[in-house]
């Protein structure tokens, strides 16, 4: 029978939302308790740089910065349990979280889960997945030493990612279903200075060839329909995100996964609050999410008081 842990403030995540928060609770005396997740700092840990977070100017990886947030909040007394939330009942105070180690009993929840990374739903890609098929570069680019990859994406993390795989691949070709990326114009400048990335515009990936790693792509022409079988090691997947709630379905107001809030970071059930990607499916950036983090806390907080 799992331990039940009875626990002040009680925070879902510990990407830049969730430890923002927290740093604000446990700064408020306020005991608090992170529950990591099965990625440490969130999604934003698997960027290679971050370069547009304000004050910050030496450009340190997502797992740097988040360590630097990281270790704020436990200066003021967080604490981290490095688990996963399996289950969660928000049918009456204190609500019952239950993870793979325990069961927690929080007075106050504040749920900063993320998102994770849209997959293409394409045949072959589920199968080798891990076996040439990643969606994360920062992680596995280093196994693609002088191969020949592919990026499926046209947003700031595809080109980001691909500026950043060209340490390792002997190229890198940008796959997007439209005729112009949709990046930042610094990150487009970075991307057509180098001379190992390469385009295939009003493309999108049909198929994932190969049978015990990845041996190439399909690819159909968005303007032709023209179907081409091209070789490639590796394809890393940056076609977007979508929220992590599956846990909290039923039980809080949601649209197309995000969980509603009102301005102040409260959701329906009092004691509840969502911040982060959890309820953001628009600006996606860390200065935004660890602003919300921090009106959560900072809400709740006052909502006790």
């Amino acid at each position: 029978m799992k331990e039940k842990v009875p626990c002040k403030v009680l925070i879902l995540g510990s990407g830049p939302a969730g430890i923002s928060a927290a740093i604000y609770t446990a700064r408020a005396r306020l005991e608090t308790v992170v529950i990591t997740g099965p990625s440490l700092g969130g999604r934003i840990s698997l960027a290679s740089e971050i370069d547009n977070y304000p004050g910050v100017t030496d450009n340190p990886s997502g797992t740097e910065l988040m360590s630097r947030f990281i270790s704020q909040a436990e200066k003021f007394g967080a604490v981290l349990d490095y688990d996963t939330a399996i289950k969660v009942n928000l049918s009456g105070r204190p609500f019952e979280i239950e993870t793979e180690g325990k069961i927690y009993l929080a007075e106050n929840l504040i749920i900063t889960t993320g998102s994770r990374a849209v997959t293409m739903s394409v045949p072959g890609e589920k199968e080798l997945t891990g076996s040439g098929v990643s969606y994360c570069a920062t992680c596995d680019g280093f196994f693609f030493k002088d191969k020949k990859v592919a990026v499926v994406g046209g947003n700031n993390e595809a080109v980001e990612e691909a500026i950043f795989l060209t340490k390792f691949a002997s190229s890198v070709t940008i796959i997007h279903r439209q005729g112009e990326l949709r990046a930042d114009p610094i990150r487009l400048e970075k991307a057509k200075e180098n001379p190992k990335i390469q385009y295939l515009m009003n493309s999108t990936v049909t198929a994932v060839l190969g049978k015990d790693h990845v041996e190439g792509l399909r690819v159909k022409n968005m303007l032709t329909g023209e179907e081409l079988d091209m070789p490639f090691d590796g394809v890393f997947v940056f076609i977007g995100q979508k929220p992590i709630s599956e846990l909290y379905e039923g039980q809080l107001e949601m649209e197309k996964g995000l969980i509603k809030v009102d301005d102040r970071m409260r959701t329906k059930i009092p004691g509840v609050y969502a911040a982060g990607e959890s309820v953001d499916g628009f600006y996606k950036q860390v200065v935004v999410s660890a602003g919300m983090g921090a009106m959560a806390g900072i809400s709740l907080i006052k909502d006790l008081a």
